[in-house]
């Protein structure tokens, strides 16, 4: 019999993640087509879940219309948050190696596994501290791998200033990026 693996979950349709599904290695998962750099992390399931369905449907149904644009929404959504990140990489004097330090495939390793905690610690700082996430984001297992290179560079509580100054968050969930605002009377 064939092994099926089931990552089912009530809250979630898209969450389900079956082993008899081809995967796609040039399916976008991340931002852009052709792109292999993603892994099989959750938010990966979630979109390669929602294309399947999707994809399954009548394109003049309401149902593919409305995950047409979900998808299209997670994808632009990653795109802002890789930006962002690069953005600071770069302001850093990381202008060449942005896009290798932003880069996590299957075979990414996590270079020292002491690290493991103060990354996780530098990447909960950075979603609860400043804006570089949108408010409804979740944490994504590719981050964790970017600042333990950025610890290995000895680079991240300087990313987590620049990331303060660039995005810092505002009373309310506002997005950082929106400007200055007048101040109330």
């Amino acid at each position: 019999a064939p092994l099926s693996l089931s990552f089912c979950s009530n809250n979630n349709p898209y969450a389900s993640f079956g082993a008899t599904l081809a995967r796609d290695e040039e399916q976008n998962l991340w931002s852009t087509p052709h792109d292999v750099t993603h892994t099989e992390a959750d938010d990966d399931r979630v979109l390669y879940n929602m294309i399947v369905v999707r994809n399954q449907l009548d394109k003049d149904s309401e149902e593919w219309q409305k995950l047409n644009y979900d998808i299209y929404t997670l994808r632009q959504t990653r795109k802002e948050v890789r930006s962002r990140w690069k953005h600071i990489l770069e302001d850093l004097g990381f202008q060449k190696e942005a896009d290798s330090l932003l880069s996590v495939t299957k075979l990414s390793i996590i270079s020292d596994s002491q690290n493991m905690s103060k990354a996780r610690d530098i990447l909960l700082k950075l979603s609860e501290e400043t804006n570089i996430f949108p408010t409804s984001w979740e944490l994504s297992e590719r981050y964790l791998f970017v600042v333990d290179r950025l610890i290995a560079l000895d680079a991240a509580d300087e990313f987590f200033q620049m990331a303060s100054a660039a995005y810092p968050k505002r009373p309310g969930g506002d997005r950082g990026d929106e400007g200055p605002r007048a101040p109330r009377a």
